[in-house]
């Protein structure tokens, strides 16, 4: 179940890259920016400034979302075979060779259909393609180490360091994501650590200083990305009608983010901010 398939992205790992959406997600963050991942199961989205009250659909919900004439009622979230979705990734080949890209898994949370993602996974493979795993690491050990040998890199989110802090703001504590991170580095992964850069959540000095010191001591972390926070998450929420906790949040200065890359840096860690 995937809610979206993305071609030429170049934020998403190494080179240009098709990435792959999963649809389904163990954390409930509150500057998520594809809430629309979070559930599971397909979902009927609802735009209401593109309702023209056609009576289409008598004011409720309907699946077939492409029979709105205006384009308000859009579903999120769609079955397909890895047969099908590689024959879409492999359109993608001459762009992934020229540039060192590849396909990454991302979500939602990829490591919530484990099946599928090992059986594309594998596909990747079998043509030569690199592969990498966007994941909040909140998910069983056996999976983790099962897609180790099928994954080049290994994009990992690290929301905040306090769990009873990271359960506050994402739904579930730290203590599992920690510790499959630890596990991974071991067993000789290679690990782009992916910081989300919440301004009054996980900006604060102490926090910087614990990721980096926790972060120093992983194996394989090649690189740390501080992901600025920017309210494109806000309208997003709005337009899909799902509450939104951090309204009016501005993103931080660029004087923050330099300090908390050099912050970062004086642990021996190579940062870049954004990407």
């Amino acid at each position: 179940m995937i809610f979206d398939f993305k071609r030429y992205t170049l934020h998403d790992g190494p080179g240009i890259r098709a990435a792959v959406h999963f649809k389904g997600c163990p954390l409930s963050c509150w500057w998520c920016h594809n809430p629309e991942s979070q559930s599971a199961i397909p979902q009927t989205l609802f735009r209401k400034e593109r309702c023209i009250s056609c009576g289409a659909c008598d004011g409720g919900p309907f699946e077939d979302a492409d029979s709105c004439p205006s384009g308000a009622k859009e579903l999120c979230g769609k079955k397909i075979t890895v047969s099908d979705l590689m024959t879409q990734v492999l359109k993608e080949r001459i762009f992934f060779e020229q540039s060192g890209g590849g396909v990454t898994l991302s979500g939602g949370e990829p490591l919530l259909q484990p099946d599928f993602a090992i059986a594309v996974l594998k596909e990747c493979r079998k043509h030569e393609i690199h592969t990498a795993v966007d994941t909040c690491g909140f998910a069983d050990r056996s999976v983790l180490m099962e897609i180790l040998p099928l994954t080049d890199l290994f994009l990992y989110d690290v929301k905040h360091m306090d769990s009873e802090k990271h359960l506050e703001y994402t739904g579930v504590g730290n203590e599992l994501i920690l510790s499959n991170m630890e596990a991974l580095g071991k067993s000789g992964a290679l690990i782009c650590a992916r910081m989300p850069f919440i301004p009054g959540i996980n900006t604060d000095e102490k926090n910087l200083h614990s990721a980096s010191a926790f972060l120093r001591k992983i194996g394989g972390v090649v690189k740390v990305n501080l992901l600025p926070y920017h309210n494109a998450a806000e309208e997003k929420h709005r337009r899909w009608n799902i509450d939104y906790k951090l309204k009016g949040l501005c993103a931080p200065s660029e004087e923050l983010l330099k300090n908390s890359a050099a912050t970062l840096e004086s642990y021996g860690l190579k940062v870049e901010i954004g990407g």
